[in-house]
């Protein structure tokens, strides 16, 4: 027995010596620039063991058992390496590795232009798939990307809150909204390549993430490709031009990498008429590695950018003017200029400590600091009249409605000729109005945030075995908002006067009735005036557990959050409830999920996910009227959100693909609109805030993506979306209200509670259901070419709740009107659904190394055939009650109809860069 234990003992020590010399090491860089590259994968191909390589380039895998394996080596922007070897107990150096840029990547040069092109921050329509355009190789995903984004297509149905964007670890959805800002980095492609996403409910190393998943941009100096690039661009989807200029040094003597990057975009005009757009994007990202096991990294972002915002309009107005027009803009000097442009310049510093604490831990330290404002601009006109070319009292319509037939001509063949913002009437208003001593009728001002952003926090890492790995994060995140209108420009007046003229008395005319009847002049605030407050502190830990057979993981998360307004200035209406600090909104919130991966074989695959979170409700949703007083919204609490997944994925040789079914029920959400409605308990007219809660909402559906590279030349390639994205109970609704000069409110501007009957009501995500089937050829002599079509159907229209509500019905007297027709009244109440509609898309490339230069050529063309679709809509809230919808809805032109969104006609992108 004891012969048997000494011969065990021996036969344990000679196998643990024999795999501790098992080791497998060497070195990669460039082959141009002879530069170490950091941060390659070296994966052992059928197993679960990764490493990356050090700053110096150098890598060493250990504890390997005896046997023959395959080494792949792989980074974005090169050729993948392959290495067979074989462990007998010995060490193996490979010595240098030389990989080699691959000269096929450049096609992916546009992904992050599709943000500025088709992101529009100020409609809930048009709230994309922004955070998803790029560091993903899921064929699902790369379609919805590039092929179904320009349709306003949503992933599941849910809106980009649900996606968290990290730059280094730090996240950058905004606390008021819970949004990613993407013109916060626009233009820095170059340097945005390095990406880590994760899909869905799937962990990641770097946060909780949300529903849709996460996207971690690493900036780090030493891990972007070394070398110099430059490119133009050129488009008539937002900007006309686009030139950038990125440097990085690699790792120089001394253990310092130094990246900058530029760009400027601008255009006088998209593809909707007086879009202008004028940006700049600047970048900087220094590291310095203090030894082998610290090294600190700063990035500063800074992108200001203009852009002329588009406005939506009646099928009235886009079939007298075309899918291009835009109603904000109007000839001045002879030069279009658009009063409603959205300006950003917001700059972000980074501070980054990475720590090796050991071969298998990892601790990274972070603080971030962004600031500045962004502006929205305005006509305001408390002293003349609607100066919009739309203002339906100037359309045919109106005309017709009071049988005008002469009028509605002139009123046609007006809009037809002209149709846009008269500047010279407006200055001639003002010019008028100063020279008898009068406040200006018109001013053209901002409605601004100026936001301060601290983000604190630490994340830590630790592959604890070769099969568990443990990640964990404490983070703090603190919110200093100021929001005001500003006074951009008098356009020929003297001052304005800062008062609401429709209020009843001259007490709540006062926007500030500490400063009464104030003459504002440019660059002074008015209108409104407070700061948002808001802290966050949260944790994570996540452990993952790989095995031959199954992969599984769970992971944990808790947080507080904290709002509170504070008014800067005294209301007139909210006299009492308006200057000074609100009660402070307290929520604690925490998310678990998990989700386990069986491999069936090496190729075929099932993942299946499961997630249940609570969510702080944002700022924006927290109270009633921010701008103008401290009321909380009503019973508000957080949102619960369960979600779960399960796939079946694919992976061969010829074949790629995956098929997901999910499930998506959100709870208790809340929703904040303001709209001008006619018909408010009866027959009174007021400009309103519809609050509404509890909202319960299901997402379900099915995605599949799938490529097959029938020849070494061919592939083919296809995706799906079918989904079912509906509201699924009857939310509460009440409305809020600074005038009430009429029925239909209390003392306090508050109107009855309401049930606003919106089950099964379809939800306004864009389509629902979107197909793709196309093909790609790539030829070796590094030119290429793809097709897809595109199908999209089942898009509605989002509809009005307080029509759904017993306002619909009830007269002043609360009973219902006597002239009520419950058939009539469901077929005004029909959700409306745009028409299905067909996109066909072409890119191509051609790539050439010229010496020890690379270039590259890269277009696109979307919407070949220019057809013409709607990609999103709402209701006017204006026609709030039966009677007032009835009587519109009889007209053969609505005076006011749904406003659409078009999607636009044929564009192009086009792109040629040279790096060396």
């Amino acid at each position: 027995m004891v012969k048997f234990i000494l011969s065990t003992i021996f036969v344990m020590l000679f196998f643990i010596e024999t795999n501790a010399q098992n080791i497998v090491k060497g070195i990669v860089i460039d082959n141009n620039t002879e530069n170490p590259l950091v941060n390659v994968l070296i994966h052992v191909k059928n197993t679960i063991i990764n490493k990356k390589t050090q700053l110096n380039g150098v890598f060493i895998i250990d504890k390997l058992p005896n046997g023959k394996y395959l080494l792949e080596i792989s980074i974005n922007g090169y050729e993948t390496q392959v290495f067979p070897i074989q462990l007998n107990g010995k060490p193996i150096n490979l010595g240098t590795i030389y990989l080699f840029k691959d000269i096929t990547e450049d096609q992916d040069l546009s992904i992050i232009t599709i943000t500025d092109d088709e992101l529009n921050d100020d409609a809930s329509a048009a709230d994309n798939i922004s955070g998803l355009l790029q560091a993903t190789k899921d064929v699902f995903l790369r379609s919805a990307a590039f092929e179904f984004s320009s349709s306003f297509f949503r992933i599941k149905g849910l809106d980009s809150g649900n996606g968290k964007v990290l730059i280094n670890g730090i996240e950058m959805n905004k606390i008021y909204d819970g949004r990613a800002q993407w013109s916060n980095w626009g233009g820095l492609n170059d340097v945005l390549r390095n990406q880590e996403f994760s899909n869905g409910l799937a962990p990641s190393n770097y946060t909780f993430g949300g529903v849709l998943g996460s996207t971690n941009i690493n900036t780090r100096a030493s891990q972007q490709r070394p070398g110099t690039r430059i490119s133009y661009s050129s488009s008539n989807r937002s900007y006309v031009h686009r030139l950038m200029a990125t440097h990085s040094t690699g790792v120089l003597e001394g253990d310092w990498a130094i990246t900058v990057s530029g760009s400027r975009r601008a255009g006088l005009e998209g593809f909707n008429e007086g879009t202008s757009y004028n940006a700049y994007s600047l970048f900087s990202s220094v590291e310095k590695k203090i030894n082998e096991n610290h090294s600190i990294n700063f990035t500063s972002i800074f992108t200001p950018n203009r852009r002329g915002k588009s406005s939506p309009n009646t099928q009235e107005v886009f079939d007298l003017k075309g899918i291009a027009y835009n109603d904000y803009w109007g000839y001045l000097n002879g030069r279009k200029v658009n009063s409603r442009i959205k300006e950003v310049k917001e700059p972000i510093l980074m501070l980054n400590h990475y720590w090796d604490l050991s071969d298998n831990s990892t601790l990274q330290t972070n603080i971030s600091y962004q600031f500045g404002k962004i502006g929205n601009s305005r006509l305001d006109f408390n002293g003349g009249a609607n100066p919009s070319p739309t203002y339906y009292q100037y359309l045919p319509s109106f005309q017709l409605r009071n049988e005008d037939l002469a009028g509605a001509y002139t009123s046609r063949e007006n809009f037809q000729e002209d149709g846009q913002l008269d500047w010279n009437r407006i200055f001639d208003a003002n010019i008028t109005n100063a020279n008898a001593g009068i406040e200006n009728a018109y001013v053209l001002y901002e409605d601004r945030s100026d936001d301060k952003q601290l983000t604190v926090n630490t994340i830590f890492n630790s592959d604890i075995t070769n099969n568990i790995t443990l990640s964990g994060k404490l983070e703090y995140r603190r919110l200093r908002s100021n929001s005001f209108a500003e006074v951009i420009d008098l356009l020929g007046g003297k001052g304005y006067l800062d008062i609401n003229p429709f209020a009843d008395t001259e007490i709540q005319q006062q926007n500030d009735i500490l400063n009464p009847n104030r003459v504002v002049g440019e660059r002074d605030a008015f209108r409104y005036n407070y700061n948002l407050n808001s802290n966050m502190a949260s944790a994570f830990l996540q452990a993952q557990f790989k095995y031959k057979k199954v992969d599984f993981f769970t992971a944990f998360s808790v947080s507080n959050t904290t709002h509170q307004r504070e008014g800067l200035y005294q209301n007139g209406r909210f006299e009492n409830n308006s200057l000074g600090k609100s009660k402070k909104l307290d929520f604690i919130n925490f998310g678990a999920k998990a989700g386990a991966t069986y491999k069936i074989t090496g190729r075929h695959l099932i993942d299946a996910n499961v997630a249940y979170v609570t969510n702080a409700p944002t700022i924006r949703n927290s109270f009633a009227n921010s701008r103008e007083n401290n009321f909380v919204v009503d019973d508000l609490v957080s949102e619960k959100v369960f979600s779960s997944d399960i796939s079946y994925i694919v992976r061969s040789p010829i074949i790629t693909s995956r098929l997901t079914g999910y499930y998506t029920n959100v709870q208790d959400a809340t929703e904040i609109s303001f709209y001008f409605a006619d018909g408010i308990g009866g027959d009174n007219t007021a400009f309103v805030q519809e609050i509404l809660s509890g909202i319960n909402k299901q997402h379900i559906g099915l995605e599949l993506g799938i490529e097959a590279q029938v020849t070494p030349t061919i592939k083919l390639k296809g995706a799906a979306a079918i989904g079912q994205h509906t509201y699924s109970n009857n939310p509460d609704l009440y409305l809020t209200s600074d005038v009430a000069n009429n029925g239909g409110f209390d003392a306090d501007f508050r109107s009855k509670d309401y049930v606003s009957n919106l089950k099964n009501y379809k939800l306004a995500s864009g389509p629902q259901n979107a197909y793709s089937v196309g093909f790609e050829y790539r030829d070796p002599d590094y030119w290429w070419v793809g097709a897809t079509t595109n199908f999209f159907s089942n898009i509605y229209v989002d509809v009005a709740p307080l029509n759904r509500s017993s306002n619909f019905f009830e007269d002043a007297d609360g009973l219902p009107f006597a002239d009520y027709d419950p058939d009539l009244a469901r077929e005004l109440l029909q959700q409306e659904k745009f028409d299905d509609y067909t996109v066909v898309n072409l890119i191509g490339g051609k790539s050439w190394k010229i010496g020890d230069k690379y270039i590259s050529l890269f277009a696109t063309v979307n919407n070949l055939l220019g057809e013409e679709y709607k990609s999103g809509g709402f209701e006017q809230g204006r026609n709030a009650n039966f009677r007032q919808l009835r009587d519109d809805k009889a007209l053969d032109t609505p005076v006011f109809g749904n406003k659409y969104w078009y999607g636009r006609g044929t564009t192009y992108f086009l792109n040629l860069n040279i790096s060396f």
